[in-house]
């Protein structure tokens, strides 16, 4: 990594960062809890990694955090696993999630949009008069502090309501997109054993109806915890037997009562995707969300009560509880129930334009698919509003930058951003005051000591190293469900380096202070000791337009030698014949790395990937190195079976 310094690619301009919510807190924090005054963004945050108190303690002060009981100190224990954040306070994030009713009544909370692209809003008011009624109707049904209560629901506003009554009466709520199948979704919910569940009969995708009832049939077999099953016809079927209906749990005009639960009382469990191993049921606390989402909305977003956000996701992803939490800054937010590209591949940039979204979140796989698909946004759509497009789900390539920087605005704001299901937010990414460089994301979250290291444990710049972070966040896991004396939490974060989160990405943070992600770790490209994340090689090579999608895996062999091969999806049409086997080996060498040409080329049927869409390495590396595929993989987390089966007959015909 060059430590040269690059034109960036946007610049914010005076008034830009002098309105940034991130910069009068900056000014607020120096009068009152002595940060830096100037020095910008990198002195504010080396002031709230080294004063990490304070900083927490003003994050509440400045968003007005409610602690019905205060707190007796903000952290009791800082080491990790299992620093103590606001030990004695209680809270509840759905009362904060509401608050803008109290001002805002008749303006829209929520614009759902399904296939048809036209926005359908949901106003503050109606939003709180709903979450109390279904919070009357769950105490009603037996719903206690701690309880668990389960979505299979798709991206509609009864999810969010649902979540909202959950968290106000202090339940443990957890959710499914139900496109997943009900193998997938009881590995998951049969771990926390749900008292409700609510679910559709089925949903719309891709402009087809997909019936859920068989599956919502089994879901009821299988979870004998539940006392009830709430019924959204969202395709306008009949409650089936013994459920009941969601307009009669959420008619009436009840003002929400919000339990005071303990700071880290259990919010949501979300789940790891699962790939090897039954999925990491994942506890967030009520407390720690709220904190955490108020300084990643409102600081590093700059979201507030103008603008509407839109991240295209599923219930099945963290993005989604990210995605609602754009309530807690008075934020109207933008639910899109669909598939990403219907009609067209265009799809997303319409929904932004009808909604007037002003911060948009999307895939970097989908910026690409529209770089290659010949979209317009700027031309073929109105996006004056949109202040900055996110990406997340994979690092967006440098081609990805240019792209939306050419076909867009010359002056957007781009914010590729990197977290982790684990935490429920970012590590590094949007900061509204600092320059974007191309390829890099801007900068470590406040309050986040990020830090690249080397297997030792020493400190890196422009180095490739490990993702580590040195200090506690709030939203770090509480715990993993069914996970008793914490070893399984333990061994997945901090058994390399004790006492330090190690997140198994590999990144370098560049001397400017901004970072560049490689991909995961583990399944690290590691040739003649040169390691290559596989992101780099994906980048490079899917500027080609024959290749549609690629996947390479690096096999240790047991005669001590390193089998790469690339495997690539070609585009229709496509041929894997010499000349196009030659540019794909060249564009590595010359781009990448003369040791990082793959040993072979192999065209495949497809690259499979998890629910969530993120491409399977190291299974595939499992099964090249002969392992089975029951043993390999949970098939349940994999969005295509068959495609695994190519890869496990591969490995066999090698021997």
């Amino acid at each position: 990594m060059s430590t040269a310094n690059p034109s960036p690619l946007w610049q914010p301009t005076d008034e830009v960062v002098a309105q940034a919510q991130v910069t009068k807190f900056q000014a607020w924090a120096a009068e009152e809890h002595g940060a830096p005054s100037d020095g910008g963004y990198a002195a504010l945050h080396r002031w709230s990694v080294d004063e990490l108190d304070t900083f927490w303690k003003a994050v509440t002060e400045w968003f007005d955090v409610r602690f019905p009981t205060p707190y007796a100190r903000v952290l009791g224990d800082r080491s990790m696993p299992g620093a103590q954040w606001f030990p004695g306070a209680t809270v509840n994030y759905a009362e904060h999630a509401l608050r803008a009713a109290e001002t805002r009544a008749d303006e829209p909370a929520l614009l759902y949009v399904d296939e048809t692209h036209e926005a359908v809003p949901v106003t503050w008011s109606d939003l709180r008069r709903q979450v109390g009624s279904l919070a009357a109707e769950l105490r009603a049904l037996g719903v206690r502090p701690g309880d668990r209560v389960s979505g299979y629901l798709p991206n509609i506003p009864q999810a969010v309501v649902a979540l909202l009554a959950t968290a106000a009466v202090g339940g443990v709520w957890t959710s499914c997109a139900p496109d997943f199948g009900a193998r997938s979704v009881l590995d998951r919910f049969q771990q926390v054993e749900p008292v409700v569940l609510f679910t559709v009969d089925g949903y719309r995708y891709g402009g087809k109806e997909h019936y859920r009832r068989g599956v919502v049939a089994e879901l009821r077999r299988e979870l004998p915890t539940l006392r009830a099953v709430v019924h959204i016809p969202l395709l306008g079927t009949d409650a089936p037997e013994g459920a009941l209906d969601w307009s009669s749990l959420t008619s009436a005009d009840v003002e929400p009562v919000f339990e005071e639960v303990p700071f880290d009382h259990p919010l949501w469990v979300l789940y790891s995707s699962g790939t090897t191993g039954l999925p990491k049921a994942i506890v967030q606390s009520q407390g720690g969300i709220l904190v955490e989402h108020l300084k990643q909305l409102g600081l590093h977003c700059d979201l507030g009560p103008e603008d509407r956000f839109f991240w295209y996701t599923s219930t099945g992803w963290m993005m989604w509880n990210f995605l609602v939490s754009g309530l807690l800054t008075g934020t109207t937010i933008v639910l899109y129930d669909g598939s990403p590209g219907y009609p067209d591949t265009g799809a997303q940039w319409r929904i932004a334009e009808r909604t007037g979204a002003t911060l948009y979140g999307t895939s970097a796989a989908y910026v690409m698919a529209c770089r290659k698909a010949g979209v317009h946004p700027s031309r073929d759509f109105d996006l004056a509003r949109v202040r900055c497009v996110a990406t997340t789900g994979s690092p967006l390539p440098p081609d990805g930058f240019r792209w939306l920087h050419d076909e867009v605005r010359d002056d957007l704001w781009i914010a590729s951003v990197s977290g982790g299901t684990d935490v429920c937010s970012c590590f590094a990414g949007a900061v509204p005051t600092l320059p974007v460089y191309i390829g890099e994301l801007q900068a470590p979250g406040l309050g986040t000591d990020l830090q690249s290291w080397d297997p030792s444990g020493k400190l890196l710049v422009d180095e490739v190293g490990e993702l580590v972070v040195t200090n506690p966040m709030p939203s770090m896991p509480i715990r993993f469900w069914n996970d008793p004396d914490g070893s399984r939490y333990h061994d997945s974060y901090f058994d390399t380096y004790p006492g330090v989160w190690r997140h198994g990405d590999w990144i370098t943070v560049t001397s400017r202070g901004s970072v560049v992600i490689h991909g995961r770790s583990d399944s690290t490209l590691n040739r003649q000791g040169v390691r290559m994340g596989s992101a780099d090689i994906y980048e490079a090579v899917e500027r080609l337009p024959e290749i549609r999608e690629s996947l390479v895996i690096g096999v240790e062999q047991p005669d001590g030698g390193y089998w790469m091969p690339l495997f690539v999806h070609l585009a229709p049409g496509a041929v894997l014949d010499e000349a196009l086997l030659g540019r794909i080996k060249r564009t590595i060498r010359e781009q990448l790395s003369p040791r990082h040409v793959p040993d072979e080329v192999i065209e495949v049927p497809g690259v499979p990937h998890t629910l969530t869409g993120k491409r399977i390495e190291v299974p595939v590396k499992r099964l090249l190195q002969g392992t089975p595929m029951d043993k390999a993989v949970n098939i349940g987390s994999v969005d295509n079976v068959e495609l695994l089966r190519f890869y496990e007959e591969l490995a066999r015909g090698r021997g």
